[in-house]
């Protein structure tokens, strides 16, 4: 009886380690295909937007939520929509994006008070969650990591004087979500040699 308690504490850290490794590499080919195709990963995200405020739509005509987090979800939207106007360029201290946090965590203490107050099954509950709350968030964030590998246009107000040779090897190193994939890499994985015949 002692072994096999034992035995499925071992089976469940492992399994809790192959979940993580394979959303780790998940999130890293999302992130590697959201810098590949910018524009398509674009027009994706604002999908998710209009998807989401139709749900939010249609919960005014179909089910009894309470209109704070209704107007909530519309606002949130809203900045969402505000800060796709430069993607994939996001600045972290632009209105939208410290509207778009503040939303999120309002969001948040509005549906954790009002799903303890009413009973929902658990599916319901987590639908809600993961399509109006963690949906677009979730990939703006991991949209964060196209930053780092676009093209100069015109309204780059940094490096002005330089052109683009010593602009390439001057600039400070990436940063995103790729980049800690990267460093997580490099770090944790042991390195291979490569063989030669």
């Amino acid at each position: 009886m002692v072994f096999m308690y034992i035995l499925s504490w071992l089976a469940l850290i492992l399994q809790v380690v192959f979940v993580t490794i394979s959303i780790v590499a998940g999130l890293y080919y999302i992130a590697e295909l959201v810098e590949e195709y910018t524009t398509a990963a674009r027009r994706v995200i604002l999908f998710m937007i209009s998807f989401t405020i139709f749900v939010y739509t249609m919960f005014i005509f179909c089910d009894d939520l309470p209109w704070r987090m209704v107007i909530m979800g519309f606002v949130t939207q809203a900045f969402h929509l505000a800060i796709m106007g430069n993607f994939p360029f996001i600045k972290f201290l632009s209105i939208p994006f410290i509207g778009s946090v503040v939303c999120l965590i309002l969001n948040h203490f509005l549906a954790f008070q009002y799903f303890t107050s009413f009973y929902y099954p658990f599916t319901q509950v987590l639908a809600y969650f993961t399509i109006c709350l963690w949906l677009v968030p979730f990939a703006l964030f991991v949209s964060l990591s196209a930053n780092d590998n676009v093209l100069p246009t015109t309204i780059n107000d940094r490096h002005v004087d330089q052109d683009v040779v010593s602009n390439y090897f001057s600039r400070s190193k990436k940063q995103g979500l790729l980049s800690l994939f990267n460093y997580l890499k490099d770090s944790v994985m042991p390195e291979r040699s490569k063989k030669s015949f």
